[in-house]
C-alpha cells in the first residue's frame, strides 16, 4: 500500500515546484511525511543550486521603500531578464526592501530562506545584491526614486537633504539616476584616481602640440570636465544645463545619497 496518494504529490507539487516524479520520489523517500519531503526536496535542490554559483547573474531586479524619514533599496540579481521580471521575483525584492526600511540593516537575512527556495524553484544563480538603507537625521528628508524598465525596476536612488523638501530631494533622484554620479564633491574622488586621470590628460595634451606653458590650464580645464562626470555638486541639471546642481539645491545642501544600478 502506498504511504501517499495522487493528491498528495500534487500538494507537494504546488507547494514546492517540482516536478512529479521529483515529489513523488520526495515522498517515497520520507514515508509519505509531506512536510520531511519539502525539506528533502530543498536540499536536494539546493545542493543543485551551489553548482550554479559560478554562472553570470549580472541580471536582476531593484526595489525602493520610503516611509517617513526612512528609504532603503534592495537589490535581487539572477540570470535571465525573464526570471528578473517574473511577478514573485519582484515581489520578493519588494518585501526585502520594505523589511529593512522598518526594520534597519541586516534585517535583509530574514529572507535568506526565501531566496534559497527561490534558486531551487526557478533553477538560476539566484543572490542578495546590494542593500542600503538611508534614515533622515532630525528636520532633514529623504526621498527616492526608482527607475524602471520592461516592467521592473533596473536603479533605485536614496537622497538625504538638508533644508530642503521632499519634492526637490525627489528632483536630485532623478538627476542622479540619469548622471550616476559617484561622489557627492570632487575631494571625495581617490586622489589615485584623480592623478592618473591627470597624467592621461597632459599625455593628451602635448601630443595635440600644445604650448608648454598653456599645457597645466589646458589640462585643469579638461579635468574640472572629467570630474562633472563623477561628482554630483559640480553637474548640469538634466532638466536645465543652465544651472549647476548646487545652484539648484539653493540654501539646501545634499547630506548623502545612495544609488543601486543592475548590472553595476
Amino acid at each position: 500500500m502506498p504511504e501517499f496518494t495522487a493528491k498528495d504529490v500534487q500538494a507537494l507539487r504546488q507547494s514546492t515546484g517540482a516536478g512529479m516524479m521529483d515529489a513523488k520520489k520526495a515522498l517515497t523517500e520520507n514515508g509519505g511525511d509531506a512536510e520531511a519531503a519539502t525539506k528533502w526536496l530543498r536540499e536536494k535542490g539546493l545542493a543543485k543550486a551551489g553548482a550554479r554559483e559560478d554562472r553570470d547573474n549580472s541580471q536582476g531586479t531593484v526595489a525602493v521603500s520610503h516611509v517617513g524619514n526612512v528609504a532603503a533599496i534592495a537589490e535581487l540579481k539572477c540570470e535571465t531578464d525573464f526570471v528578473a521580471k517574473s511577478d514573485q521575483f519582484s515581489s520578493l525584492v519588494t518585501e526585502i526592501a520594505t523589511l529593512v526600511a522598518a526594520e534597519g540593516e541586516g534585517a535583509e537575512a530574514q529572507k535568506a530562506h526565501a531566496i534559497d527556495d527561490m534558486k531551487v524553484l526557478l533553477k538560476e544563480n539566484i543572490e542578495l545584491g546590494r542593500v542600503v538603507r538611508i534614515e533622515a537625521a532630525d528636520g532633514n528628508v529623504v526621498d527616492t526614486y526608482l527607475h524602471r524598465q520592461d516592467g521592473r525596476g533596473v536603479l533605485g536612488v536614496v537622497v538625504e537633504l538638508a533644508g530642503g523638501s521632499a519634492e526637490l530631494a525627489h528632483e536630485i533622484a532623478v538627476h542622479i539616476a540619469f548622471t550616476k554620479p559617484g561622489y557627492l564633491t570632487r575631494d571625495e574622488v581617490p586622489e589615485a584616481e584623480v592623478a592618473a586621470e591627470r597624467e592621461v590628460l597632459e599625455g593628451i595634451t602635448r601630443a595635440e602640440g600644445k604650448p608648454e606653458a598653456a599645457i597645466e590650464k589646458i589640462v585643469e580645464g579638461r579635468l574640472t570636465g572629467w570630474f562633472k562626470d563623477r561628482a554630483l555638486l559640480e553637474q548640469q541639471y538634466v532638466k536645465d544645463d543652465k544651472q549647476t546642481i548646487t545652484q539648484l539645491l539653493g540654501s539646501a545642501s545634499v547630506v548623502r545619497f545612495a544609488l543601486v544600478a543592475i548590472g553595476a
